[in-house]
């Protein structure tokens, strides 16, 4: 399977389309702006205890104050809440924990208010984004991943992922990490680390050693609430996560961020650096490849496939639902078989939509109906096979007498939402037509506008296709006719997710001239 991630930055925010085998199966954006993502470990205090939830509420610099219930503090809060408060105190003067004596592990069905009280500095990792009107999910579980290893503070344990199914390789980098791992520090070997080598292993861990050296090191100096070790961006993490033999090429469309993931592949995977590559095209990099057209066709309400067979998709606060109906164009056959035939392309379809949507929580899907049981078993071995490639942690449960299947999936940021109606282009939804032509000599005015305000900017201008045409069609063009009026050359790009009359000016940083 070929795997490609297409990367479009701009100065507000970053999106990655993966694509697998050219179809659009996951899009994440980030903000350059955004300071609690996943992964993030922050110094916070202990806001408030609810021993009617078992949580307390911790403050770490967030709108909405930040979650934390009592089973994601992990066995090991008393030996975390010690060394933070040693850390700070100046008590333990290093951050390796040889030295440090372990607290007893905390009861697995314990109260809040018996370990934590309030304004107690606390060290923390965000596990879930703000979502809606919640603030972020902590876990005082710290883990420091890295590509191969995930360092694991204040225990011995070593794990191997279950994805590593060959006895003598578990058995193999078992020993190995046992040998080399820091003192009372344990270690996940992930899947990525099955048969690398000793000088690889060591040279990540040391790597991630260093991680836990710089929040040791911030934390003598700091007052809460405070960041201590930001997660990499959400680029590199994907590219962390999902590196291997099947990421055929990563194309991005700007230049810093072009040389600092061609650094980081080069430090992490130095024989992979020649899949990445710079887009210089005129259009925009989602039109060009195309992640704009299934954007399009993949998000909205109804999910339409080749067949005629489409998905009716709602959500609520509580759950997914997903209805899935056979079509007008359905081949007529046994009853059974067409059933059958219908739920495994849809099956394939959603769990598409799940990945690309990141649908989490609860979802309800609707099949067809069907009778026999082997069917039924099918569909449900199906699902999990076309599920295999979706990193999000999901339990699959086979058809229940009603027909209705049922999964759940990891939820640790928003859906993502996106709304593929467009505003009519004749009538800009007023229901008044509105001589479209005039778009032309808005774009003129604005020009002239801009040019006698910022006469030495460079332009660029994105149209709709159509106006793209025909602003360029003929000899003279109206632009060979605007460098005559104005002696300024102007780029014309296309923008595809434009409609007809929507147009926008950017100077040479990318950034939009904004005139009102």
């Amino acid at each position: 399977m070929d795997k490609e991630l297409i990367i479009n930055s701009t100065p507000s925010e970053v999106e990655v389309a993966i694509l697998e085998n050219k179809k659009l199966v996951e899009l994440h954006k980030q903000k350059t702006s955004d300071n609690f993502s996943v992964g993030d470990i922050f110094l916070g205090y202990v806001k408030k205890t609810m021993p009617g939830l078992n949580a307390a509420f911790v403050e770490i610099g967030h709108d909405k104050d930040a979650f934390l219930h009592y089973t994601d503090l992990g066995p090991q809060l008393r030996s975390l809440l010690k060394y933070t408060k040693e850390a700070i105190g100046g008590t333990h003067t290093t951050h390796r924990l040889d030295s440090f004596e372990l607290e007893p592990d905390i009861f697995k069905n314990g109260k809040i208010d018996q370990v934590l009280e309030k304004k107690q500095p606390i060290l923390v990792q965000i596990l879930k984004e703000p979502i809606s009107t919640k603030g972020p999910r902590l876990s005082c579980e710290i883990t420091i991943p890295g590509r191969f290893l995930v360092l694991t503070p204040f225990t011995d344990v070593v794990a191997i992922s279950k994805k590593i199914a060959n006895r003598e390789e578990r058995s193999r980098l078992k020993t190995l990490i046992e040998s080399i791992k820091p003192k009372k520090m344990g270690v996940i070997v992930r899947t990525a680390g099955e048969g690398k080598g000793v000088a690889d292993l060591h040279t990540e861990l040391r790597s991630l050693e260093n991680k836990w050296k710089q929040i040791f090191t911030e934390l003598k100096v700091s007052k809460p609430p405070v960041k201590l070790l930001s997660e990499i961006d959400k680029t590199s993490t994907i590219l962390r996560d999902m590196l291997n033999e099947d990421i055929t090429k990563v194309i991005i469309n700007e230049d810093t961020l072009y040389k600092n993931i061609k650094d980081y592949l080069g430090r992490i995977a130095p024989k992979r650096v020649n899949i990445v590559s710079q887009y210089k095209g005129s259009r925009h990099i989602f039109d060009a490849f195309p992640v704009n057209r299934q954007i399009k066709g993949s998000f909205g309400r109804t999910s339409t496939l080749r067949s005629g067979v489409y998905l009716v998709m709602e959500t609520t606060e509580a759950m997914h639902v997903i209805d899935v109906n056979s079509g007008p164009k359905m081949i007529k056959k046994n009853q059974e078989d067409a059933s059958l035939q219908v739920n495994l392309e849809s099956a394939q379809e959603i769990a598409r939509q799940l990945r690309l949507r990141d649908f989490g929580g609860l979802i309800i899907i609707d099949f067809i109906d069907m009778r026999q049981n082997d069917n039924k078993v099918k569909l449900y071995k199906a699902m999990k096979k076309f599920m295999e490639n979706d990193r999000a942690q999901h339990t699959i449960l086979p058809l229940s007498k009603f027909g209705l299947m049922q999964i759940t999936r990891q939820r640790v940021k928003p859906a993502v939402k996106i709304n593929t109606d467009e505003v009519c282009a004749v009538c800009d939804g007023s229901g008044t037509a509105v001589p479209s032509i005039l778009v032309v000599d808005q774009i003129e005015n604005d020009l002239a506008f801009i040019i006698s305000n910022q006469p030495n900017t460079k332009l660029t201008l994105e149209v709709h296709p159509f106006i793209h045409s025909y602003l360029k069609k003929g000899f003279p063009s109206l632009r060979m006719k605007w460098w005559r009026k104005h002696g300024k050359w102007i780029d014309i790009q296309v923008n595809e997710s434009f409609h007809l009359k929507e147009f926008k000016f950017f100077n040479a940083a990318k950034d939009e001239i904004r005139l009102g």
